[in-house]
């Protein structure tokens, strides 16, 4: 199984404003550690390149981050032991605090990419039912579940 994920940001300003140049130049050098770190398995890309953003019917400054690890642990290890982890620090200064969820995960079959609609779906089921084997968070992790014999 792989850990899908998937988190939003609704941004202080459109992307091409003056208050979000710093968090614009650091999103391809951020990308690009993601893209190589051990465990990544993939990522959504949409939007105007360089800044992967997807704006679409979910709003126009919302930023949505949409990936595919091996384990928890990759996620982790991308997340909060590497160059990612400066930016995550500063991300006050470029987005709106959200007081609901805005971060979600749930397990995939290995060779399976979700769509954003069913990340959509499965923070929508976080924010109204809470942590749960099929949408949960890293403080609120749920294991893999264990392979079917059949």
């Amino acid at each position: 199984m792989h850990l899908a994920q998937l988190n939003i940001a609704h941004m202080r300003a459109p992307k091409d404003s003056p208050e979000l140049a710093d968090f614009i130049a650091l999103l391809e050098p951020i990308n690009k550690i993601a893209d190589n770190a051990p465990g990544f398995v993939w990522r959504l890309k949409g939007g105007d390149a360089p800044t992967d953003t997807v704006v679409h019917e979910y709003g126009d400054h919302l930023l949505i981050n949409f990936s595919v690890w091996e384990s928890r642990e990759a996620l982790w290890n991308f997340t909060y032991r590497s160059e990612h982890l400066p930016v995550l620090r500063r991300r006050r200064e470029w987005f709106h605090h959200i007081a609901e969820p805005y971060s979600v995960m749930w397990w995939i079959p290995e060779g399976t990419i979700p769509g954003l609609d069913e990340g959509m779906s499965r923070l929508a089921r976080l924010r109204e039912r809470g942590p749960s084997p099929e949408a949960f968070t890293f403080r609120d992790f749920h294991e893999a579940p264990a392979p079917s014999l059949g």
